[in-house]
């Protein structure tokens, strides 16, 4: 398992062009067993080294910044690959409606603050992306968060137990909602948490 995505990492973006069809079906495959609804409008997406190499892809195809453009990419999402002891989520709050988006993000300020796993009887508060600005001055919350959950070895052996129960949970108080984390997803995040290659 690889955690950092490497300039050799990186393929002709022509050739990715060709083949991006495959590629977006092989990461979709992934992806199906690394995302947890919370609540009407939030999603946890579980990043990993293949999401994160898609990710870097697509912006290179779509920007087609060239050589110059990789470095940037290999910075930007190389912190979302988790190292070992720890999962990585980016956290979206999907409203389609331009107004209705605004509306509700507008009231949940310092939510990047209130995410957490439950796994077996300990709680594992998630850790915003420090870099960013989560929620603005105003008080308007972000629709795209990104967020780390750090485990000690105790919790990683717990979570990684066929059949523990695993909670994926949101406490602000305006957007206070929970959901079990499906056993698949489970047990292919398990992997996260595998040693290095």
């Amino acid at each position: 398992m690889k955690r950092e995505i490497t300039r050799a990492d990186i393929i002709d973006i022509d050739d990715y062009a060709r083949n991006r069809r495959e590629h977006k079906r092989r990461v979709g495959e992934i992806k199906k067993n690394r995302r947890v609804e919370v609540g009407p409008f939030a999603t946890f997406y579980f990043e990993n080294f293949d999401t994160m190499w898609h990710q870097v892809h697509e912006m290179l195809h779509i920007e087609r910044g060239g050589e110059a453009q990789i470095k940037d990419e290999l910075d930007a999402y190389n912190p979302l690959i988790p190292q070992g002891s720890e999962l990585i989520a980016t956290v979206m709050f999907e409203i389609d409606d331009p107004k209705r988006r605004d509306t509700v993000l507008s009231t949940l300020g310092g939510i990047e603050n209130r995410t957490y796993l439950s796994v077996g009887r300990e709680r594992i508060m998630g850790e915003a992306d420090p870099t960013r600005e989560n929620t603005s001055t105003d008080g308007k919350a972000s629709a795209v968060q990104f967020i780390r959950f750090r485990f000690s070895p105790a919790q990683i052996a717990t979570f990684s137990e066929p059949g523990t129960q695993v909670l994926v949970g949101i406490d602000h108080p305006r957007y206070g909602h929970i959901a079990v984390m499906p056993e698949a997803v489970r047990a292919a995040l398990a992997g996260d948490f595998a040693p290095a290659a």
